[in-house]
C-alpha cells in the first residue's frame, strides 16, 4: 500500500469493482541449465529475461536459465501493490520489460562473527538480496571477536570461541542457508578470515595464536581489539588449516564456486611476538606470507573452489597470486584500478560508501 507516494488522505487506490485479473503466467526457459547453475563463476550463467504483462492479464516470462526465470518472477511481483481492501493491483499494465544485469557479481557482505545473527535473520537478509536481484551473499563468518561456525573436526573452535555456547551455526545450519540462497539464485560465499582477525581461535587452540589480547596497547598489534593472529611459520598452524579446510570445503563445494581466505589488516608487529618468526620486518615476513597463502590456495583449488582474498595481500604484501584468484577491494576506488592493472578480477566495495 504505497501511501507515502501520494498526498495525505488522498483516494488513489483503484476501485475493486469490475477489476481485471491476471489470467495466466507462462514461464519459458529457452535452453537447459548448465550443470553449474547453482554455483557458477561470475558471468557463467545468463540472468537476462523478458517480461510481458498484457492488459487482459496474460503474463509471460522468457529466459535462458532458471536464474533468469527467477529474476523475471521477482520483477513480476514488483509490479503490484497491496490493496487496502485485499488483493493486489498494478497501475503499469500493459508492460514489456527486457532486463539483464550490468555486473556479473552483485553481492552483499554480512558479518555474523562480530555480531551474531540467528539463521532466520540471515535468511531474511538473503530474501532482501534476492529481491534486489543480487546474486552473491558473502558471509564473513569468523573474526577475532567470535568463532560461531561449528567445525566437527575442530570442536573447540566454536565451543570455546563463540560469544556463548548457543550462538553457533551447525553444519546443518550452514547447509540450510546455502540451499536457501541457492534456490533464489544467490550463491553463498563463505569467508574464514586469516591470518589476522583470528584471536577467537586462541580460546580453543592457544598454541596457534601470537600477540593475543595485548592490553592496553592492542592497536600496536591489530586494527581492532582483541589482537591476535595465526603464527606465520608454524607446522601446527599448517596442520590446523589442513584439518579445518578438509572439513569445511567439501561442504561448501556443492553450493559455491568460491571460497574467501581473508587476508585483510594483517599487522606486522604481531609477528615480533610470534616465536616462529620474531620479526616485524616485511622483508622477513613477505616470503612467509607468500608460503602461507600458497598453502591455503592450493588446498582450496584441490577441493574444487576458486580463492578470493582481500586487497592487502596483493597491494600491500605484494603476494604473487594465481591467475584465478579474485581480489576483493575495500579501501579505495584506486584499489580497483590497481588490482585490475595487475591482471586480477576485482570486487569493488569501497568502505567509505558501503559500510555503516
Amino acid at each position: 500500500m504505497p501511501w507515502k507516494f501520494h498526498p495525505r488522505n488522498s483516494d488513489f487506490e483503484p476501485s475493486t469493482d469490475n477489476k481485471k485479473l491476471v489470467t495466466s503466467i507462462t514461464l519459458e526457459q529457452l535452453v537447459a541449465d548448465p550443470p553449474n547453475v547453482v554455483k557458477p563463476l561470475a558471468g557463467e550463467v545468463d540472468e537476462s529475461y523478458t517480461l510481458s504483462l498484457t492488459e487482459d492479464g496474460a503474463a509471460t516470462i522468457t529466459a535462458n536459465s532458471s536464474i533468469g526465470i527467477a529474476r523475471g518472477l521477482t520483477t513480476f511481483t514488483q509490479l503490484f501493490f497491496k490493496h487496502s481492501n485485499g488483493g493486489a493491483y498494478t497501475t503499469l499494465a500493459p508492460v514489456e520489460i527486457s532486463d539483464s544485469p550490468k555486473f556479473s557479481h552483485r553481492g552483499l557482505n554480512m558479518d555474523v562473527s562480530r555480531n551474531f545473527f540467528p539463521v532466520a535473520d540471515i535468511k531474511r537478509t538473503i530474501d532482501a538480496a534476492a529481491y534486489n536481484k543480487l546474486n552473491r551473499f558473502h558471509l564473513h563468518v569468523t573474526d577475532s571477536q567470535s568463532w560461531p561456525l561449528e567445525i566437527p573436526a575442530l570442536p573447540l573452535l566454536a565451543s570455546k570461541g563463540a560469544y556463548e555456547s548457543s550462538l553457533t551455526y551447525s553444519p546443518a545450519d550452514l547447509k540450510e542457508l546455502q540451499y536457501y540462497a541457492a534456490i533464489q539464485g544467490v550463491e553463498l560465499i563463505l569467508e574464514i578470515d586469516m591470518p589476522g582477525h583470528t584471536a577467537s581461535i586462541w580460546f580453543g587452540y592457544p598454541e596457534l595464536i601470537s600477540a593475543f589480547n595485548i592490553q592496553p596497547d592492542w592497536d600496536t598489534y591489530a586494527a581492532e581489539p582483541p589482537s591476535g593472529t595465526l603464527k606465520l611459520n608454524s607446522s601446527e598452524v599448517d596442520d590446523f588449516l589442513d584439518t579445518l579446510l578438509n572439513d569445511l570445503l567439501p561442504r561448501v563445494k556443492p553450493y559455491s564456486a568460491y571460497f574467501h581466505t581473508g587476508g585483510d589488516e594483517v599487522n606486522v608487529n604481531a609477528y615480533s611476538l610470534d616465536e616462529t618468526v620474531k620479526s616485524n620486518d616485511t622483508a622477513v615476513l613477505q616470503p612467509l606470507m607468500q608460503k602461507f597463502l600458497d598453502r591455503n590456495h592450493n588446498q582450496v583449488r584441490a577441493l574444487g573452489l576458486t580463492p578470493i582474498v582481500w586487497e592487502e595481500m596483493l597491494l600491500q604484501w605484494n603476494i604473487t597470486l594465481g591467475d584465478d584468484v579474485v581480489v576483493q577491494t575495500w579501501q579505495s576506488d584506486q584499489a580497483v584500478a590497481d588490482t585490475v592493472a595487475k591482471g586480477h578480477k576485482a570486487l569493488a566495495g569501497n568502505y567509505n560508501y558501503w559500510v555503516s
